[in-house]
């Protein structure tokens, strides 16, 4: 007589490209017939998908490890297993400091996971995945690693060097999700503006957003984390001409002071920042710009932290979110320390996001009365919920719309703007 299957629960925590890792695995596991289930509470065995970005987000990690294996010592869960970020730089450690794990995996480590689990790694389902977004939305991770110096940054740490997936590649998986009701492709990457370097001798994401707007079903496609400093002027053109490309794009600069940036190793000045962001405005008109700034970092006094400030006053950026520094041992800036008391770094936390709070109650205004179209992510309390081309997953704001009847989750409608606050949007619609 056959044993009964066990069944398997996966957690992700951290960033998108994480959540694009956590796809993969399920295909795999489904492809091995794998029995998969979205309750814990149902589950014999919990993987923990890890993040290891920043402090924060490396506790958030550490305490879905420690309920989990809490889980299993009163006999709720058989085994339970972690990969990822985290784990790819804090193996020895954890494994000492938790002992009810069964097992610590890299970042790298999916086939072995896999294995692990009872299954069969199987490279025929390369690309394919089991979408934990909305059916209408998904990420399109287009490469691994990176390159970049960032002082701040234990990426290439845990992730390795930059390493593009191949064109071809990437067709055939936004196809695949294209032929499955996926409207909106997010391009992500640890550095999107990188892409083709390491493989094709030259930067060919202008290429790449233009073939993937192409294929049948897109609707939108949306770049996300696009690295400042060499960036690839010929994908404004690309917004700015092809429909189907948003007018958005995802560019953290972290900082606005001369000496800081140098610090961080960003790779560019105050001025040369500035005039980039004007000129991604004045070469698509209308863009929304989202970016992520630090604050905290061991090189900006009270000074640098006030031309950031004043920086954000005057860029006015559409969409911003503000981390403070964590300091993370093997980067270049581990050694300058960590001075900035934490009370101080939130207070300068809050003070840039008054500024944004502001900036943003002010453009959602701006909109009131104009018509937007707008792509529906939920219905909530007889309410359809959803964002604009300038509004990205989860992190940008949200529009409800009140009308009857509602348009259905995954459809794009006309909405005029009646209301608007601080990262809410209400409309009608049309």
């Amino acid at each position: 007589m056959r044993g009964k299957r066990q069944k398997i629960h996966l957690i992700t925590m951290g960033c998108a490209k994480n959540v694009v890792d956590s796809e993969h695995l399920l295909a795999q596991l489904k492809g091995s017939h794998l029995q998969i289930t979205d309750r814990v509470e149902d589950a014999d065995v919990a993987v923990i998908n890890t993040c290891g970005f920043v402090t924060p987000a490396k506790q958030e990690s550490i305490d879905m490890i420690i309920q989990s294996a809490r889980m299993k010592s009163a006999g709720r869960l058989k085994k339970v297993y972690a990969i990822g970020c985290l784990t790819e730089r804090y193996a020895d450690e954890l494994a000492k400091e938790l002992p009810e794990v069964d097992r610590f995996f890299g970042s790298h480590q999916m086939a072995d996971v896999v294995r692990a689990l009872g299954g069969h790694y199987r490279t025929e389902l390369l690309g394919e995945r089991v979408l934990t977004t909305p059916a209408h939305s998904a990420y399109l991770k287009i490469a691994e690693g990176c390159n970049r110096p960032c002082s701040f940054c234990a990426i290439p740490l845990m992730r390795g060097a930059h390493v593009s997936r191949p064109i071809e590649e990437l067709l055939a998986e936004a196809g695949s999700l294209a032929a499955g009701g996926v409207k909106e492709l997010v391009v992500i990457a640890q550095d999107t503006t990188y892409y083709g370097l390491d493989l094709y001798g030259r930067r060919r994401l202008e290429e790449l957003l233009h073939r993937l707007a192409d294929l049948n079903g897109v609707e939108w496609i949306r770049l996300m984390y696009a690295y400042p400093a060499q960036f690839p002027n010929e994908v404004l053109e690309s917004i700015a001409r092809h429909p189907r490309i948003c007018k958005y794009l995802d560019i953290p600069v972290q900082h606005a002071a001369d000496g800081v940036l140098r610090s961080m190793r960003r790779g560019l000045t105050s001025r040369q920042l500035r005039d980039l962001l004007a000129r991604i405005r004045d070469r698509v008109p209308g863009i929304a710009l989202r970016t992520t700034i630090i604050v905290g970092y061991p090189a900006e006094g009270e000074r640098e932290f006030e031309e950031l400030a004043q920086f954000v006053a005057d860029t006015r950026f559409d969409r911003l979110g503000v981390f403070t520094y964590s300091q993370e041992e093997g980067t270049t800036a581990f050694p300058l320390g960590d001075p900035v008391a934490e009370a101080e770094k939130e207070r300068r936390r809050d003070t840039i996001m008054e500024i944004q709070q502001r900036i943003s109650q002010e453009a959602n205004r701006a909109i009131i009365g104009a018509r937007r179209r707008v792509l529906v992510d939920r219905i909530e309390n007889d309410i359809a919920v959803g964002r604009t081309e300038h509004d990205a997953p989860e992190i940008d704001n949200e529009v409800f719309i009140h009308g009857n009847p509602l348009p259905a989750v995954g459809d794009f409608c006309e909405v005029e703007i009646v209301d608007a606050y601080e990262y809410d949007i209400v409309g009608r619609l049309m």
